[in-house]
């Protein structure tokens, strides 16, 4: 079964993401692999443990609607975004990465994210880049 990734944060990139991940699953008859991925520290306290739960239990109500299988993967691990979703990507030997894009001033659009950027250059797959 083919399979697609995604790379979910509860920002508007995070969103729009997650809804062309899930009309390309649909498109593609894939398997939806949803990641929300934070490093932790002391930043990332029991508060926002407790608001990523309830981000997470919006999404997954969002793919109930959506009718595509999914796996959500919530990672605290200490890795960079870009390193937990490109490890999943290739342990689920996926078909297409999706991530989100912030919108960016003149200047800001030659430099992308350090996370979009290692995506794009180091996925096993191809990634399409979707802006906010």
């Amino acid at each position: 079964m083919a399979t697609v990734v995604v790379g979910y944060v509860a920002k508007p990139e995070g969103d729009a993401a997650l809804a062309k991940a899930i009309e390309e699953a649909k498109l593609r008859g894939a398997k939806l692999v949803v990641v929300n991925s934070h490093r932790g520290g002391a930043e990332y306290d029991g508060e926002a443990a407790l608001r990523t739960s309830r981000e997470i239990g919006s999404v997954q109500a969002r793919l109930d609607e959506s009718g595509v299988e999914y796996d959500v993967r919530q990672m605290v691990r200490g890795f960079e975004p870009s390193e937990d979703l490109i490890s999943l990507a290739e342990a689920n030997d996926a078909d297409l990465i999706v991530i989100g894009l912030r919108k960016r001033t003149p200047v800001g659009k030659l430099i992308l994210g350090s996370n979009a950027q290692r995506i794009l250059l180091d996925a096993p797959c191809p990634v399409m880049a979707v802006k906010a």
